[in-house]
Order: structure tokens, then sequence, then C-alpha cells
């Protein structure tokens, strides 16, 4: 199986294997086994990075992946608010308790820019900076929330594909380059 691509970059996604809006209702077995299907069964080609989108917290999917697979490391995304925050020191335990190297934190939705220019912190400013310092881990970089992002999103076209030279794009690429800069270093 290999997952449809039209942009370059190889997803793992869920999202493949099941249907609309059905739910994906699997305890720790099944979600073990379609980890070592993922990596074990699919041709991904040659690859620079497989990166693995998972969801807040310290579940069944993300210990499977991280007891299965050998990692070269782990990312942390957290918004600014304490309430992420939160979520984000377990995932952080959870990597140290099970010998994942942590690559750093991204801070994600870190701020808006108004039509006018105006910065808006919404959900505050500068938590996953704050925390990355905390526990000694590289801060990778902002994310501020820009439409073309959503827009991108719910099209299913990354916005570093369908506007490459603009802000939103230039966000990712330099979170891009600082995971570069420290897998080169290990």
């Amino acid at each position: 199986m290999v997952p449809p691509t039209n942009f370059g970059v190889k997803l793992m996604s869920m999202g493949f294997l099941i249907e609309g809006d059905q739910p994906v209702i699997w305890r720790g077995p099944m979600i073990m086994k379609t980890v070592q299907q993922f990596f074990h069964s699919v041709e991904w080609g040659t690859l620079d990075y497989l990166l693995v989108d998972l969801p807040p917290g310290t579940g069944d999917a993300q210990l499977s992946l991280c007891q299965t697979v050998p990692l070269d490391g782990g990312v942390i995304v957290t918004t600014p608010q304490e309430a992420s925050l939160g979520v984000v020191r377990k995932g952080i335990a959870m990597f140290e308790k099970v010998n994942v190297p942590l690559l750093g934190i991204i801070e994600n939705m870190s701020y808006f820019t108004a039509p006018g220019g105006e910065r808006i912190e919404i959900f505050g400013h500068g938590g996953g900076k704050a925390e990355a310092v905390r526990k000694n881990i590289p801060f990778l970089g902002e994310v501020p929330l820009y439409t073309e992002i959503r827009v991108g999103g719910d099209e299913g076209q990354p916005v570093v594909v369908s506007q490459p030279k603009s802000p939103p794009a230039d966000a990712f690429q330099r979170v891009a380059e600082a995971i570069d800069e420290q897998l080169a270093g290990r």
C-alpha cells in the first residue's frame, strides 16, 4: 500500500484506511498492528525523513510507535496557553521514559497578525519557548495563525506547496530547517 500524494511528500495517515467521517475506535493491539504495517509493509521509497503526526497525549498510538520503530527523535507541538503545555509536559516525560530524543518544541498558533499589521497574541505568548528553555530542549520556532494555512488544510494543499513564497510557508520552512539542524547534529 502506498498512500496517495500529489506534492512529493509521503504521508502516514489513518485517513487513508477509513471512510469519510468514520471514527478510528481501536484498542492497543489494533493500533500496534497498524503502526507495524505502516513501517514494515508500506513501500515508502527513498526518504530523507518520515514525519508521523500524532494526536496530543501519551496513549497507545504514541507508545506503540516508540516501542516499534527506531526513532531519530520526537518533536513536541504546543500552543502558547497553559492548558496545552500541561499535555506537552506529559509528552516530554513519555519520550524521556522510552528513550526517544527530543528534537525540540514548536509553538503553533503563536499569534495572529491583523489586517492593519498589529500582532495579536490570542492564546498568550511564548509558552512553548519558555517550556523549551525550562526543559533545556531546543525551541524550533513559531507558526502564527494564518488563514492561508487553514485554507490549505481544508483543500488538502499545504501552504508550502500552494504559496511557497508566502509568510505562512516561510514559517514552516524555518521550522523544517530547525528540525533538519537538530537531526544533522545527532
